[in-house]
């Protein structure tokens, strides 16, 4: 039996008990076995009604399937196929027999542990269950009863029913009460002190953290209507993690950033990419200090891992923690008090359960080594108040040293070695990729869509708002740039939500909003204890984060020395008279901990952590202190590029004129310097609030002077100018060069948007090669399917090479039926799929993925080049010589360590062997004897075996690359090469060059 079966037919059986309740009350015999659209049938009246009624269980069924199937999914592993069997049948069967009636639930004061406690008092236990069938059984049959219990007190008839029998009790409440009370223990003087109440208390315990913690707060600013809770299980989405070592990572240059194709958005498979998942990362280790700046979910992924411990869900890598009893402890809330020991760490979680725990219940979670011990924000405490935490640690750790533990901070609160000494792992939270980002987006809308009429728009809209943000941090590479953390991705999703599809096209406003988040906003809403220490306002710290970002950009730098930033803090803070004074090493150090936008990427050094912020705020200050002639005399150069364009957006009308005219005047003066300055006043444009028509009219003689296209580095430069260049790009190729038709369509690529796809189409009428070309490269650009209708389905696509970068083209490809020429570069593992694409003469795949069989080629007669190569296996290597037209094969042998059973068609010229290792036998067919030229490739410098196979062949042309032959020569099977010509490219040659004179045969030897 699967998990999945087992977990439907409990799931079934749960909610068709509840079923016969809500329908029948107390049960008639009859009606006991009655499947739920029997029983709807017989007690509801209409067919319509009893319909409605069915699949209303039948939800409930599927949510129970839901909880349970991933838990048999990793406990089936230990049990054989009898045993599962076995188990399911005594679960079902206890339900049959149990008395589960409305009557009995009352009785039990519909309380699950007292139904269980009445139910194994009247119902023989199966028999012939051996000890992990038996322990399954009971932790099975426990969580159905638990679930059973919550759907009936959910069923509104039960509350009818429940005050009936209030009603008749009420003669003794008073008794009864006294005696609840009697029985009520202290924590501390009247707790049990055995261990017989450990389970019942472990599980109410998790009930509540699975409760209390299954809530995130995706995005919160006053302005936003949908900044209600939702369910975290269904909003989390897994990170990925890197090994932290505190030296990883500086601030790059900014420079205008090319957009990112639609490959960049795909998941690689297998998880192929940079970091590893974060549960992996955790796997790894039984103690993790994980860092990340502001905003990159440290406290959710922990509140994530207690809601997953607690419901005993975790699956993949982290299946083995299922069985661990999370411990939170929230830094924050000891601020000012000393850090809790064991028996008070559930205050801050679990308090309305503290009082009925058993004595010692937590030290014996830590000392069986079940705990999981999740420790958040040390950055979150003033500064006087870390050490305490390392040393409260050591000695937690010391007295329990089985414990699991995983503790959060920001990189400048804690270094990589902080908790060394502890054997602690340190990791490093990575900004999300663009496969994350996606996944973020999706799970985002998913979960909001509980807030129902709280949102501001219908949830049966909330696909296309997704679809909508995708496409637009697809097109706008800042945008993606920018929402590389969840907190900051969550606050796109908000803002695009409230604005109904919509983001500024500005970028300023986004950015307005980021800082104001990280730096104030996010750690007032939440009453973070180091920050609420401080005396500065929003408008204070943007001050000095704004003099900080100045000093950087005027002396070209992205980082300085810590303490020579204090000093300028210093200053800065003796020129704000309203401010009491305030130490500039300690208002850096806050800065830094908690602005979200300060870092140290190494000790003594500190930077910004994305050099947008530095830009945007560097800007600000120009404008703030009137500096545009210092932008002026700056403009050509890359790195002030998008200052310069930001404080177009922050100055006022006169700043902008002296600006701007500025650049237009050393345009026309600067002959060397004219392009790239033209280039940054037109993208200006983007940001400029309005101009005068005399500024205008010089903008617009500006961007005419640039078009159209006629370089190779023309198209990236354009295209930073950004979407407002699309109205100046002429619509077809009609009127210029062939090169500068196909420039023109990829600098419209690299702008992107609906505006650009428009353009692109009026270009499907010119047939120069080199325009198709560029028309076929800007797929990668665009979504897959609307792409291929609205251009590549125009194109003469014939003697063209078509390049798949991502599965989403594949899909598309084959039915695009002019495809001759076809190249996958992405790794592929879906080859018996490529005979649909019957006409394809020139196939190339790089990177291909598993088993290969070469058979479905025989659904590609006129193939001409075949290249592939990759990790994998190739089987049939036969099929190859029934390749008529065949006339270039390019086979890697990565996984193929023989040639055994290759056959060549009659018309091949060439064979190259790539991937080549020591162990790959070139023992060759007699069928080799005729082709006129081999390329031997190796994947590192090494003698592969047989060497002597392909070098006894007379009319071979042969190169060898990095081949060792100096080993050839000395090896005990070596005789001369009697090949026609042999060239060596990257070898390991001998010492004595003259031991390559072979007789007969032209040697070259190149590197």
């Amino acid at each position: 039996m699967s998990a999945e079966a087992a977990a439907l037919r409990l799931g079934t059986t749960v909610a068709s008990t509840a079923a016969q309740i809500w329908l029948g009350g107390k049960r008639r015999a009859q009606e006991r076995e009655l499947p739920i659209e029997e029983l709807a049938r017989v007690r509801v009246p209409g067919v319509k009604f009893s319909r409605s009624v069915k699949r209303q269980f039948e939800q409930i069924a599927d949510a129970v399937f839901d909880r349970l199937e991933p838990f048999l999914e990793h406990e089936f592993r230990a049990l054989t196929e009898a045993g599962r069997q076995a188990v399911i049948d005594a679960v079902c069967d206890t339900f049959a027999a149990a008395d589960l009636s409305d009557r009995a639930l009352l009785a039990a004061d519909a309380q699950p542990a007292e139904l269980i406690r009445r139910i194994t008092g009247t119902v023989r236990a199966p028999i012939g269950l051996g000890e992990a069938e038996s322990s399954l059984y009971e932790r099975l049959f426990t969580e159905c009863v638990e679930y059973y219990v919550r759907i009936v007190r959910g069923l509104p008839v039960f509350e009818e029913r429940a005050a009936a029998e209030l009603l008749v009790r009420t003669s003794t409440l008073g008794g009864e009460v006294a005696r609840i009370l009697e029985r009520l223990p202290d924590r501390t003087l009247f707790a049990p002190d055995g261990t017989d109440q450990d389970t019942a208390f472990r599980r109410r315990y998790l009930e509540l953290v699975s409760e209390s913690l299954d809530e995130v707060e995706l995005f919160r600013r006053a302005s936003d209507r949908a900044a209600a809770q939702v369910r975290l299980s269904v909003a989390y989405v897994s990170l990925r993690a890197t090994g932290d070592d505190t030296a990883w990572r500086r601030t790059a240059p900014s420079l205008p950033r090319l957009r990112a194709d639609m490959s960049d958005w795909e998941e690689a498979p297998g998880g192929e990419g940079s970091g590893m998942r974060v549960e992996a990362a955790l796997r790894g280790s039984a103690r993790v200090l994980l860092r990340g700046e502001a905003g990159s979910g440290k406290t959710t992924l922990l509140r994530w891992l207690a809601v997953t411990a607690a419901r005993g869900a975790f699956t993949g890598e982290l299946a083995d923690w299922n069985g661990l009893t999370p411990v939170v402890v929230k830094l924050r809330e000891y601020s000012g008090r000393p850090l809790p020991a064991p028996e008070a760490m559930l205050d801050g979680v679990a308090a309305p359960l503290t009082g009925v725990m058993p004595r010692g219940w937590v030290e014996r979670q830590l000392d069986s080594g079940r705990a999981l011990l999740l420790i958040d924000g040390v950055d979150e405490l003033l500064d006087r108040e870390r050490r305490a935490v390392r040393d409260w640690l050591r000695r937690l750790l010391s007295a329990y040293p089985g414990v699991r533990a995983v503790v959060t901070s920001r990189p400048a609160a804690a270094g990589a070695d902080w908790l060394r000494r502890e054997d602690f792992t340190a990791l490093h939270l990575d900004r999300m990729t663009p496969p994350d980002l996606t996944a973020f987006v999706r799970q985002w809308h998913q979960a909001v869509r509980e807030l129902g009429e709280e949102l501001p728009c219908p949830v049966a809209d909330l696909p296309q708002y997704e679809q909508s943000l995708l496409a637009s941090l697809k097109d706008r590479a800042h945008l993606q740039s920018l929402a590389g953390t969840p907190l900051l991705a969550a606050m796109l999703c908000a803002m695009h939500l409230n604005r109904g599809r919509h983001l500024p096209r500005d970028r300023m406003e986004l950015y307005r909003s980021a800082l104001h988040t990280l730096v104030h906003d996010r750690d007032a809403d939440r009453n973070v204890p180091s920050a609420m220490d401080s005396a500065l306002s929003l408008g204070d710290k943007l001050i000095l984060l704004r003099d900080l970002a100045w000093r950087l950009s005027d002396n070209n730098r992205s980082e300085i020395d810590l303490e020579q930033a204090a000093v300028h803090v210093a200053a800065k803070l003796r020129a704000m008279r309203h401010l009491e004074p305030l130490d500039g090493a300690q208002v850096l150090g806050r800065l830094r901990d908690r602005s979200g936008v300060l870092r140290s990427p190494a000790q003594g050094r500190l930077d910004f952590v994305h050099r947008t912020f530095q830009e945007y705020l560097a800007a600000e200050e120009a404008a703030q202190e009137d500096r545009m002639g210092n932008l002026v005399g700056r403009a050509h150069l890359d790195l002030w590029r998008e200052t310069v364009i930001m404080a177009a957006g922050h100055a006022n009308a006169r700043q902008r004129e002296e600006l701007l005219g500025g650049i237009l005047d050393r345009a026309e003066t600067e002959p060397r310097n004219a392009r790239p300055l033209r280039l940054v006043a037109a993208a200006c444009q983007e940001t400029l609030p309005e101009v005068s028509e005399k500024l205008a009219a010089r903008l617009d003689t500006a961007v005419a002077a640039l078009l159209p296209a006629r370089r190779a580095t023309d198209p990236a430069a354009l295209a930073a100018v950004g979407p407002s260049l699309l109205r100046r790009l002429p619509r077809s190729g009609a009127g210029l060069s062939e090169k500068s038709a196909a420039y023109t369509v990829r600098t419209a690529a690299l702008i992107g948007g609906e505006e650009a796809l428009r353009l692109l189409a009026g270009y499907t009428g010119d047939g120069r090669h080199r325009v198709v070309d560029a028309l076929i490269d800007a797929w990668g650009y665009f979504d897959a399917a609307t792409y291929a209708d609205r251009v590549l389905s125009r194109l003469p696509l014939a003697d063209h090479l078509v390049n798949v970068t991502h599965s989403a083209q594949w899909r598309v490809v084959t039915g695009l039926p002019s495809v001759t020429g076809l190249g996958i570069e992405y790794p592929f593992t879906r080859f018996t799929e490529v005979g649909e694409v019957p006409s394809v003469v020139d196939l190339r795949l790089y990177l291909l993925r598993g088993e290969v069989d070469l058979r479905v080629l025989r659904r590609l007669p006129k193939l001409e080049c075949l290249a592939l190569s990759g990790d994998m296996t190739m089987h049939h290597l036969d099929v190859l010589a029934e390749l008529k037209h065949l006339w270039l094969l390019h086979l890697g042998l990565r996984g193929t360590p023989s040639l055994a059973g290759l056959r060549l068609g009659p018309r091949l010229q060439s064979l190259i062997l790539w991937d080549v290792t020591a162990t790959t036998d070139l023992t060759v067919p007699t069928d080799f004897s005729h082709l006129p030229r081999l390329q031997v490739v190796t994947r590192d410098i090494c003698l592969p075996r047989n060497l002597h196979a392909v070098t006894s062949l007379p009319e071979l042309a042969l190169s060898l690359h990095g081949v060792d032959i100096a080993a050839w020569l000395s090896s005990p099977d070596f005789a001369p090469p009697k090949v026609k010509q042999l060239k060596l490219y990257d070898c390991l040659l001998p010492d004595d060059r003259d031991a390559l004179d072979f007789p007969g045969v032209a040697v070259t030897v190149s590197s």
